[in-house]
């Protein structure tokens, strides 16, 4: 699993989103601390979106792009 997002939880489930409607496989991690802190602040952890290796460059060019 490789990295291809990291941000607030909002903006990690709509990575999430994008990439599942192209049929990528992701997995949003530290979603709970995210949820914590709140989905609408910048401050507290970090939540982030993984992709398998195989996708990996596929969903940086979707990520990228938006």
């Amino acid at each position: 699993m490789k990295e291809v997002f990291e941000g607030s939880l909002w903006e990690a489930e709509i990575v999430k989103g994008l990439l599942q409607s192209d049929g990528i496989k992701c997995t949003v991690y530290d979603e709970t601390m995210g949820a914590v802190t709140s989905p609408y602040l910048t401050v507290g952890g970090s939540v982030k979106v993984f992709v398998g290796e195989d996708d990996y460059v596929r969903a940086h060019d979707i990520v990228s792009s938006r």
